[in-house]
C-alpha cells in the first residue's frame, strides 16, 4: 500500500515504488495533449451521436416492455431481468448523459434532451424521463457538481473509503463485514444514494442562500435512511424526504403502476394474482438493478490503486485532467452490448475528464487517452468489472486503503495550474476551448 509519504524541507521528496512514475512526468505536455483532444472530440460530435443514443434508448425500452409485458404471469427470471436492466440503463445511460449536457449541442430536440430540461420541473417531468429513488435535480448537484469536481477529496460525496468509514473501522473480523454486504449492495440506492443526493442539493441552496451551517455538523458526512430515523440532519425532515424523494417512486413504481393487470386479473377471472405477481417482480427488480448498479458504479473509483488528494483543484486544468485518470478506472469497452451491460460507465476516466460528451464520444476517445497515458507514464487503469468489484470490497471493509498522491506534486502541480491560468487571463487570445466552456456550464 503507498501512503503519504513526509520529509523535511531540506530533503527531496521520497516518492514510493508505486510513484515513481511521476518524477519524469511533463506535467504540461500532458495537459495540452487532454485539452487538444478534448476540443477535438467535442467538435466531431453530430448526428452519428444522436442515432447512437437513440439506439441505447432503444434497447433500454425494449427490456422495460419486455418486463412490463410478462411481469404478470408469475415471478421469473425474465421480467426480473428486464425491468433490472431497463432502471439500471435509463439511468446509467440515457439520464446520466443527458443531465451531464452530453447532447446539448447535438441533439436536434433542444427542449427534452437538454441538461436544463431533462427529468426536472416536476414529478410529471421526472416521471416521463427519469424516474427513481434519487431526485434529479438532487443527483444533479451531487453527481454531476460535486463528485465530478472534487474527485477523491474529502469533499467527494461519492468517496467510497470515506463513507464507509464506521464498516472499516468496526472492532470485528473481516468475514463479519462480508455478511453485511447483501444487504447492503441491493438497498444502496435508497437507503443511501437518495438521502445523500438529498443533502447535496439542500446544502447547495443554504450556501446560495448563505444560510450558516450548525455548529458541529460536518457537510462531507453522508445522510443515510438510518442517520435520518436515529438522529435526523439539519437539512430536511424524514418526512420532507419521503414525500418529495423517495415517497412518489415508491408508491407510483412499485404499487400504482400494476394496477391494470389487477383489473386485466379480475376479466381474467385469475383475482389478484397477475397485480400480486408484477408487484413481487417489481420488488425483485428493484434488488437486482441495485446489484448491478453496485457493481458498475461504485467500483468506478476505489481500489489500492486510486489514488486520493488533500486540495482541490481548478476544473479543466492540468491537475483536474491528471486527477481523473489517476481516480478512476476503466471496465472492459468495445461492443455496444458490452458497454449496455456496463451502463457506459466502463468509460470512467474518459467521462470525468470530458463529462459533457456523448455516450458515442468515449467509445472513440478510450483508445486515444489509454495511448496518450501511455506517450506520458501516468498509470491507466483498465480491468474486469468484477475484480474492481473485490477491490472496492477491499476498500469498504478496511482490508485495504487507497493511496494518496505524493504531496510535493499536488501542491507543485497546483501551482502549475495557478501559473497557466493567470498566462491565459492576460494572454489576448480569444480562443475558447471546451474546458472553459464545460466549466462555465458547471458553475451556471
Amino acid at each position: 500500500m503507498c501512503v503519504p509519504q513526509t520529509r523535511s524541507r531540506s530533503e527531496e521528496p521520497k516518492l514510493a515504488q508505486c510513484d515513481q512514475w511521476v518524477k519524469d512526468f511533463d506535467f504540461d505536455a500532458f495537459t495540452a495533449d487532454m485539452k487538444r483532444l478534448g476540443d477535438e472530440l467535442e467538435a466531431n460530435q453530430g448526428p452519428a451521436d444522436v442515432r447512437h443514443l437513440n439506439k441505447m434508448i432503444m434497447w433500454s425500452n425494449a427490456c422495460g416492455l419486455v418486463g412490463m409485458l410478462t411481469m404478470g404471469f408469475g415471478i421469473n427470471v425474465v421480467p426480473i431481468v428486464a425491468l433490472s436492466t431497463f432502471t439500471f440503463t435509463r439511468w446509467t445511460m440515457i439520464a446520466h448523459h443527458t443531465c451531464h449536457g452530453g447532447y446539448d449541442r447535438c441533439h436536434p430536440n433542444k427542449n427534452r434532451w437538454n441538461r436544463f430540461k431533462f427529468a426536472i420541473g416536476g414529478l410529471w417531468t421526472r416521471m416521463c424521463d427519469w424516474f427513481d429513488w434519487m431526485m434529479p435535480e438532487a443527483w444533479n448537484v451531487e453527481h454531476n457538481n460535486r463528485h465530478h469536481y472534487c474527485l477523491s477529496e474529502l469533499e467527494d460525496p461519492d468517496l467510497v473509503e470515506n463513507n464507509l468509514v464506521d464498516m472499516r473501522d468496526a472492532p470485528v473480523p473481516v468475514f463479519v463485514k462480508w455478511l453485511a454486504l447483501p444487504l447492503l449492495v441491493t438497498t444502496w440506492k435508497w437507503f443511501y444514494y437518495a438521502p445523500n443526493t438529498y443533502k447535496e442539493l439542500k446544502l447547495a441552496r443554504w450556501r446560495k442562500a448563505g444560510k450558516k451551517i450548525p455548529e458541529g455538523v460536518v457537510t462531507s458526512d453522508a445522510v443515510t435512511v438510518r442517520s435520518l430515523l436515529m438522529g435526523g440532519t439539519p437539512f430536511y425532515s424524514f418526512w420532507e424526504f419521503f414525500s418529495i424523494v423517495i415517497g412518489p417512486y415508491l408508491l407510483i413504481h412499485f404499487f400504482l403502476f400494476p394496477l391494470p393487470l389487477l383489473a386485466l386479473g379480475e376479466y381474467l377471472g385469475t383475482g389478484h394474482e397477475m397485480y400480486a405477481s408484477a408487484v413481487k417482480n417489481l420488488f425483485l427488480a428493484e434488488l437486482l438493478t441495485n446489484l448491478h448498479g453496485f457493481v458498475a458504479i461504485v467500483t468506478n473509483h476505489a481500489g489500492d490503486d486510486m489514488y486520493r488528494f488533500r486540495e482541490g483543484c481548478r476544473p479543466y486544468s492540468g491537475s483536474f485532467y491528471l486527477r481523473q485518470v489517476l481516480a478512476s478506472v476503466d471496465f472492459w469497452t468495445g461492443s455496444d452490448i458490452n458497454d449496455f451491460l456496463h451502463g457506459y460507465l466502463n468509460y470512467q476516466i474518459e467521462h470525468h475528464m470530458w463529462p459533457s460528451l456523448s455516450m458515442l464520444s468515449y467509445k472513440r476517445s478510450q483508445p486515444l487517452v489509454k495511448a496518450l497515458c501511455e506517450k506520458h507514464g501516468v498509470p491507466y487503469v483498465q480491468e474486469n468489472v468484477f475484480w474492481r468489484t473485490k477491490k472496492t470490497i477491499d476498500i469498504m471493509t478496511g482490508s485495504a486503503s487507497m493511496r494518496w498522491f505524493p504531496e510535493e506534486y499536488e501542491k507543485k502541480f497546483l501551482e502549475k495550474d495557478a501559473v497557466n491560468e493567470a498566462a491565459k487571463k492576460n494572454s489576448s487570445r480569444k480562443t475558447v476551448l471546451l474546458s472553459d466552456k464545460c466549466m462555465e456550464a458547471a458553475q451556471e
